[in-house]
């Protein structure tokens, strides 16, 4: 038998439901946290700022106009000692967004196939994966960068055995010099690009040297602009190609050819672009006691770089290996069923739903490695916290203001890579009816 009973009736709001009704409770707490949150950040910066005032002192970026005073040898763009702490702190933060970028490609590339290969049926190669991971990710990142980075400088033949007909080493591929100062490699510019000649800078007002470097680093950033927009334009018509083939699949039964269509979106545009813009290639030569041209990769970016890679990478493969597994056997057996081969079926079954669950904890992994590149200080590589929180800092006496603006950067950066890793993630992720 049912018993019927009324159902509660609401007298009204009271202000001691706030804490008794289970509906406004949570509200209530949260409001109350953050009421102290905003009091707590308040009151620390209240007593910041008395503190300064009790030293004659205020908060103050006046100090990234004055000259910096001192160089920095790894220049993704022109810089000298008397440039602005501005300008070394954009050098620096460019190094740092380089190095990050490099390592996260690589590691995510040793990572794919050293997770794939853990799982080889082939006992060796199983086994040489194993050590890889737990030799790589159980020793401090710092003990490696300084090992390869020994490496480099040690074992690299010097600029002096690519001279004469008794040289003893040759660039690579008669273009790359790899030598214990660094690695040379081909720079690439533009002859019809959007940077101003000197006669054109001239003819709009520039004087003196600042000004004309400031319209050749105007015009360069201009170039690479351009070529990324090509690039996404290629991108963004791929997918179109590829969700075209879906929708016709659907529809018909039968997909469509994509390779082709979808090879000719990304190499006709920017070949195109290349050639109109007058791509060339500046080739580093011996010149004197070293190589002059080019792009000089010195060894402590290479130490970094490949570090920050194998280390971070040896985590990723563990991350690779968990999302495979995760997959059910049966997957597999059903696509050998099919008579698809054992390379197609990991290409085309088991990494596309792995990746739900490497993902995630994917983009911890870059987070780490862009955290990580500020240990670039041990082997004299100039990256943000070199210049802004190492140089500037001690020369200026600018403390507080450099460490914000250094923990706004890692911020920032940080806040990036997790949204745009969301929204790959959430593309790939299973979709709910």
């Amino acid at each position: 038998m049912t018993i019927m009973t009324d159902p509660p009736r609401d007298d009204g709001f009271r202000l001691g439901k706030l804490i008794s009704d289970t509906r406004y409770r949570s509200i209530t707490f949260q409001v109350i946290t953050l009421v102290l949150l905003v009091l707590g950040i308040g009151y620390l910066i209240s007593n910041l700022l008395a503190n300064l005032a009790d030293l004659g002192q205020d908060l103050s970026y006046d100090f990234l106009a004055a000259p910096s005073g001192y160089d920095i040898n790894q220049q993704p763009i022109p810089y000298d000692s008397q440039s602005t702490h501005l300008r070394a702190t954009i050098v620096g933060a460019l190094n740092t967004l380089i190095v990050a970028f490099l390592a996260c490609v690589t590691a995510t590339v040793l990572g794919v196939i050293a997770g794939v290969l853990r799982l080889s049926k082939n006992w060796i190669i199983s086994k040489l994966m194993a050590v890889y991971v737990e030799a790589f990710r159980n020793i401090p990142v710092l003990i490696w960068i300084i090992i390869i980075f020994t490496v480099v400088a040690n074992v690299f033949p010097q600029p002096r055995d690519f001279r004469g007909e008794e040289a003893t080493a040759s660039p690579l591929f008669g273009v790359i010099a790899a030598t214990n100062r660094g690695v040379y490699v081909p720079r690439p510019y533009f002859t019809n690009g959007f940077g101003l000649t000197d006669e054109e800078a001239l003819s709009q007002g520039a004087t003196d040297a600042d000004a004309f470097e400031l319209a050749a680093t105007q015009g360069a950033l201009l170039d690479w602009l351009v070529i990324l927009a090509v690039l996404a334009g290629s991108f963004f018509a791929a997918r179109a190609i590829l969700n075209w083939a879906n929708r016709t699949q659907e529809a018909t039964g039968k997909r469509p050819a994509t390779f082709w269509p979808t090879l000719a979106v990304w190499i006709v545009p920017i070949t195109l672009v290349c050639w109109f813009m007058g791509l060339s290639w500046e080739v580093p030569e011996l010149r004197g006691f070293n190589f002059q041209g080019g792009i000089l990769m010195r060894g402590s970016l290479i130490a970094l770089w490949l570090a920050l890679s194998i280390y971070t990478g040896a985590f990723i493969a563990e991350n690779v290996r968990a999302g495979i597994l995760a997959i059910s056997k049966g997957q597999t057996e059903a696509a050998a069923a099919l008579g698809l081969r054992p390379r197609r079926i990991m290409n085309l079954v088991v990494l596309p739903q792995a990746l739900r669950v490497i993902i995630p904890p994917l983009i911890s992994q870059y987070l780490n490695i862009t955290k990580n590149s500020s240990l670039a200080i041990a082997v004299g590589y100039m990256d943000l916290t070199a210049t802004l929180g190492g140089i500037t800092l001690n020369q200026t006496g600018r403390a507080i203001e450099s460490i914000l603006l250094l923990m706004l950067f890692y911020l920032t950066i940080s806040l990036l890579i997790s949204f745009f890793m969301n929204i790959y993630n959430n593309s790939v992720r299973l979709k709910e009816r």
